[in-house]
């Protein structure tokens, strides 16, 4: 049984459709986020979850039960906001004990629940800190504490590390999949921040206008995307627009925008004359030679140092600015040099071009 179910779930707002006929299956245990740009609808679709919006059409169910007509407060989720919404005139004890008080939880009880909590988020003892005196990673464990004292099936966050600066949001996310693992409770994990969704995930549902794209885990939305949207919303790729010239079995030859023609995997049904764009991971091209692709000539625009991310810049003949994984070949290379590009086609993704692309 899965701990959570949606089905069919569509919500309108008079003639405006937020979220389109929406599935999904959510096993126990697991970390399942919904990854999509503003506006997409996600956070539409966790308040029907949460109860806080009741859908148009379609229903929900938490351990196999229906809770389309349950309020928020019967339903065994939980949720934890950006802005976390900790009470600062209570201590972290008070904090984490209200939710317990508020079911009617034995006094004598309370104080013993809260201090399992506190251990098993890694902050043993801060009963009597005040909020104010918190970092804001411990702020955001207190948040999840406070939620996983009252014994949820599952989880709700919705971008809960948008607050935090860049440092301590790569930190939490290896906390918060870690804190997952230990209480063994599904979180369903909202954002728009792939490399969030990416790191913590078992799966990921990527969203768009209100409707999945795509379901599957991080390397296969990362290798195998099934749609432009998600071949460009999920990891860095270089896009090079054209049109196909000739189908070869499950390649292409693409006459690229600006002249060019590069061989390349078609990852839809496009066919000949279709205006297309092919979508290469930075760590798929390589300078110099030939990949089985074909290469594309231009000069090194400048080199980017960022540790194991570093880029290379090339600016193609085609007047195209692509991004080359760094690897070990920044120090073969300086800017403004003459340079080849090339890529082997079934490391490259052809899809029909999108909409205004």
């Amino acid at each position: 049984m899965n701990d959570l179910s949606c089905v069919g779930v569509t919500k309108k707002f008079g003639d405006f459709t937020a979220v389109r006929n929406v599935s999904l299956e959510v096993p126990p245990g697991s970390f399942f986020s919904i990854l999509g740009p503003s506006g997409c609808g996600k956070t539409t679709l966790m308040r029907m979850i949460a109860g806080f919006e009741t859908p148009s059409a379609g229903d929900i169910r938490i351990k196999g039960e229906s809770v389309i007509n349950l309020a928020p407060n019967k339903r065994n989720v939980k949720m934890v906001f950006q802005h976390l919404a900790l009470f600062p005139m209570m201590n972290v004890g008070e904090n984490i004990a209200y939710g317990l008080r508020c079911q009617g939880e034995q006094k004598s009880e309370i104080p013993e629940k809260v201090r399992k909590v506190l251990d098993r988020v890694g902050l043993p003892g801060v009963e009597d800190k005040r909020i104010e005196q918190l970092s804001g990673g411990q702020k955001q464990r207190i948040a999840i504490a406070r939620c996983m004292v009252l014994q949820p099936d599952v989880l709700l966050l919705d971008e809960p590390l948008g607050a935090l600066d860049l440092k301590l949001r790569e930190h939490m996310k290896i906390e918060l999949k870690q804190l997952q693992e230990r209480f063994e409770t599904t979180f369903l994990y909202i954002t728009h921040d792939q490399s969030e969704a990416l790191v913590m995930s078992d799966q990921v549902a990527v969203m768009n206008a209100g409707g999945f794209e795509q379901i599957g885990s991080p390397r296969a939305l990362y290798d195998d995307p099934v749609s432009g949207f998600v071949a460009g919303f999920v990891g860095d790729a270089n896009v090079l627009p054209g049109t196909i010239d000739e189908v070869r079995g499950g390649e292409a030859r693409v006459i690229l925008d600006g002249g060019g023609a590069v061989l390349a995997r078609l990852a839809d049904d496009s066919n000949t004359g279709d205006r297309v764009e092919i979508f290469v991971r930075p760590e798929a091209l390589r300078i110099g030679g030939d990949n089985g692709s074909g290469s594309l000539s231009g000069k090194v625009d400048s080199l980017l140092f960022n540790g194991a991310a570093s880029r290379i810049l090339v600016r193609l003949d085609t007047g195209q600015l692509v991004e080359v994984a760094d690897g070990d070949q920044a120090s073969e290379v300086s800017a403004h040099d003459a340079v080849t590009v090339s890529w082997q086609p079934d490391r490259s993704r052809i899809f029909v071009r999108r909409p205004g692309a």
